[in-house]
């Protein structure tokens, strides 16, 4: 098969895709399965940052339009990433995977604060490092923080896990004619409101020439093929 095209990569797991068929929670066998897949790729050499959302405990958007303080909502999100931070990081150890939590809300106890230059020598030794907290701030999405870490650690390339298997012009679950994209500009993305990403996300990547994959976590071996350039799901960028 050759060499992985992308040596360092950030991959932004949705916390949506986690629950697998559950719809909410953390199904195990799902959790397994992913922890698998990022193994296999961290075997071949491969850098790996993970950014993972927290959607299938808690919607900070959702609890602000229930009249909840946006602020503490967006908080109570960025708790929910770090429930799923560390499930994750127990189950790449558990395939053997030396992995480090770092955290944008400090919390000692459980996981290393996020700096940038620990990070980068964490994945030069080849541990896995998930960034959990998203950026510390509220108003600003976990796509946000993978756009933002990617630009700070020099990733090659984000991976956008989802449960859908590319972009679409509408949602493929309502519609059952929704046309796939096989490739898209930033511009495209933004201008259209696709909602691979918010602008915020997607004008970072596009200003930091950071192209983007969106592909399913759902199929086996998915990280494999878009690690080794196989053309699945959707390519956003340049």
């Amino acid at each position: 098969m050759g060499k992985p095209k992308y040596k360092r990569v950030v991959i932004k797991l949705s916390g949506e895709s986690l629950a697998g068929n559950l719809g909410y929670g953390i199904n195990q066998e799902t959790l397994s399965s992913f922890a698998s897949q990022v193994s296999e790729i961290v075997n071949l050499g491969v850098e790996v940052s993970i950014v993972v959302g927290g959607g299938n405990i808690w919607r900070g958007v959702s609890g602000s339009k229930h009249g909840m303080d946006r602020a503490t909502a967006d908080y109570m999100g960025m708790l929910a990433t770090v429930i799923n931070s560390l499930a994750l990081q127990d189950a790449l150890e558990n395939h053997g995977v030396s992995t480090r939590v770092q955290t944008a809300i400090e919390m000692r106890q459980i996981a290393e604060p996020y700096i940038r230059r620990r990070a980068i020598r964490h994945l030069e030794k080849k541990r896995v490092v998930i960034f959990a907290a998203g950026t510390g701030n509220p108003y600003f999405s976990t796509d946000t923080t993978a756009a933002l870490r990617a630009a700070e650690i020099e990733a090659e390339i984000i991976l956008m896990a989802k449960k859908v298997d590319g972009v679409y012009d509408c949602d493929p679950v309502l519609n059952p004619d929704a046309i796939k994209y096989n490739k898209l500009s930033f511009i495209e993305v933004i201008n259209k409101s696709l909602g691979v990403m918010d602008s915020t996300a997607a004008s970072l990547c596009m200003d930091n020439n950071i192209p983007l994959i969106v592909f399913s976590i759902l199929e086996e071996g998915n990280i494999k093929k878009v690690i080794f350039g196989e053309k699945i799901g959707t390519y956003v960028g340049g």
